[in-house]
């Protein structure tokens, strides 16, 4: 009788999983799905202000965003102002002082637009990006020659430095340039939300509006001009936070077909 009870006892449990979680599938389904979140990302570059704290003749900040389009792609830009006072001087010369040849400062501001596309394959809940992109930029600015010196060769009567030059304390107002710019970077989670990113990039400068009296030697956001060449180089470091707005499942990868033996 005991044995009869607990086979009665055995089959009921078993008809009762049955009733609550259905017929056991040998071959279950992955029916998990990660929904990745689609927000805006906004931060700032880490390496402006610390330039500033350390460089008396530096002062810049710089805002950097993006908001996801896709799985791959985001819609970027970056919106800044830099000051920067820089003096240039003539190299190899057997003269006893320094030997400047102005003294200047260059202030303003820039905004550059463009995407970025994701290269990297994330793991099962990361949001890691290895990412290229392009930018357009478009900075206004203007330059002060604080101190001007006349290159000359016979420094019979000025033998210790140049003559002082006519333009000392010289404004020249709206400056403008525009520029392409190429960029490698990479943005990894530390927290949720919180990214640290860093991005390399080269530039190349389309338009240039400068003054006839003195060149633009530098421009805020494109960095130093080289003379006979349109390109610049720059980099960034990034703490941003992403605000999620929505979330979307990944889209499953399609499934090759297996050649058959």
């Amino acid at each position: 009788m005991l044995r009869y009870s607990i086979s009665i006892l055995i089959l009921f449990g078993f008809s009762m999983v049955y009733c609550q979680s259905g017929p056991i599938d040998l071959q279950p389904k992955d029916t998990l799905s990660y929904k990745q979140p689609y927000g805006l990302r906004a931060g700032i570059d880490l390496s402006r202000p610390a330039l500033s704290f350390f460089n008396s003749d530096y002062t810049g900040l710089e805002i950097v965003a993006d908001y996801r389009l896709t799985e791959v792609l985001y819609l970027a830009g970056e919106l800044g102002n830099e000051k920067k006072t820089q003096q240039e001087e003539l190299a190899n010369l057997t003269i006893a002082n320094s030997t400047p040849l102005y003294n200047y400062t260059t202030s303003g501001s820039y905004i550059k637009l463009g995407v970025d596309y994701n290269t990297y394959e994330n793991w099962y809940g990361m949001n890691n990006s290895i990412f290229i992109g392009g930018r357009y930029a478009f900075s206004t600015f203007s330059q002060t020659l604080n101190d001007s010196f006349i290159y000359d060769s016979n420094r019979y009567w000025n033998p210790g430095q140049f003559a002082d030059g006519s333009l000392n304390n010289a404004e020249f107002s709206g400056l403008s340039a525009s520029w392409l710019e190429f960029l490698v970077g990479i943005k990894t989670e530390l927290f949720a939300n919180i990214y640290l990113g860093a991005s390399v990039r080269l530039g190349f400068l389309v338009s240039n509006t400068e003054d006839s009296a003195f060149p633009n030697l530098w421009i805020p956001g494109f960095n130093r001009v080289t003379d006979g060449s349109n390109f610049g180089v720059g980099y960034n470091y990034s703490i941003s936070y992403l605000v999620p707005l929505y979330r979307k499942a990944k889209k499953p990868k399609p499934k090759t077909a297996t050649a058959t033996q």
